[in-house]
């Protein structure tokens, strides 16, 4: 074979590999902003909504909402938990852009959960 066909080769499997990884990129880019997401930051905040990447790394957070830990008033000894939504706070930002230095953790919120059966509550 011809170097110059072994060249040709080599630049249509580099772009087809390209062509695959970004189109994974996009689908998750596509997954994650219709699912409800948790995002964990170092400053202990958690934020629950949708993500999705604006540019590697950058996240950005629609459908915000903050969960906050509560004394029950009845038995100071519990701890509920509640969704504000983000849109009610004094400074109601439609979305959220997060830092990713701050981000510890996040992923996927399931239906099922509680945390999923709280905001299809939320949504109704």
């Amino acid at each position: 074979m011809s170097k110059k066909k072994k060249l040709v080769i080599v630049a249509a499997v580099l772009v087809i590999a390209a062509a695959g990884v970004m189109g994974s990129c996009l689908y998750t880019k596509w997954q994650m902003s219709k699912k409800h997401s948790v995002v964990y930051l170092s400053t202990g905040e958690i934020y629950i909504g949708k993500l999705s990447y604006l540019s590697m790394p950058k996240f950005k957070l629609t459908n915000a909402y903050r969960l906050q830990a509560v004394k029950d008033a009845e038995d100071e000894t519990k701890t509920n938990f509640q969704l504000t939504p983000l849109k009610d706070a004094l400074w109601s930002p439609q979305k959220l852009y997060l830092n990713p230095d701050q981000v510890v953790f996040y992923g996927p919120i399931e239906e099922g959960s509680s945390a999923g059966e709280a905001l299809r509550d939320a949504g109704k």
